[in-house]
């Protein structure tokens, strides 16, 4: 009887078992030797794909910036429309992988899907009549306010124990013990929050740069 034959090793597997690996157990769980395990294959194999662990990170963070959706800014959305809907979307993106958000922060090297991310941002803007220095700006104050926001969560971060919070020391806190377990609630609020807040404040610059004189 012939033996099953494995699956073939190929770029795509590679990244689809690291990214596993680095949602579930972080960066320091990717090494070429955990790897080939995962994947039932020699070390030296993986090789012929990636030849250090860092490109591995890196395709791994591209696999993600893949995932965001980038249809807004070519069907006809006005720029603050599809800026509000591009950044949902990536936000969504990150938060399915927020350990890859450090590799992403380094900004998008040559990484293909990063540059047509970049390149859709900028390009809307300027379409949309911004300066280039301007939409340069914007796509810079997104990304941090998108990765920042993917990075942890606010209300997670209060322990759901009111000895916690002595009112004699922290006479405003008689409530946080509550916000862990209304956790995605707060935290999809905060976002919405601070993002109309921030395109608000673009709209309103955008505005004041169109009137005459």
């Amino acid at each position: 009887m012939a033996r099953p034959r494995k699956p073939l090793l190929s770029t795509d597997r590679i990244v689809a078992t690291a990214r596993s690996l680095v949602d579930s157990e972080g960066l320091a769980a990717v090494s070429t030797r955990r790897l080939a395990a995962e994947l039932g294959v020699s070390g030296p194999s993986l090789y012929n794909h990636f030849r250090t662990k860092d490109q591995i990170l890196e395709a791994v963070a591209d696999s993600v910036s893949a995932q965001v959706d980038l249809s807004m800014f070519e069907d006809g959305r006005d720029w603050r429309t599809a800026l509000h809907d591009w950044a949902v979307s990536y936000r969504a993106a990150l938060r399915e992988h927020p350990n890859i958000v450090p590799v992403l922060a380094h900004g998008p090297g040559r990484r293909p899907a990063a540059l047509r991310l970049a390149d859709a941002v900028y390009g809307a803007m300027v379409d949309a009549g911004w300066p280039a220095a301007q939409a340069t700006s914007i796509g810079a104050l997104m990304r941090y306010f998108v990765m920042g926001s993917a990075l942890g969560s606010f209300a997670g971060g209060f322990v759901d124990d009111e000895t916690a919070y002595d009112p004699a020391d922290y006479p405003h806190l008689g409530q946080a013990h509550l916000l862990a377990e209304q956790q995605v609630k707060i935290d999809e609020r905060a976002f919405e929050t601070g993002l109309k807040a921030l395109l608000d404040g673009l709209e309103r610059q955008y505005e004041q740069s169109r009137r005459p004189g």
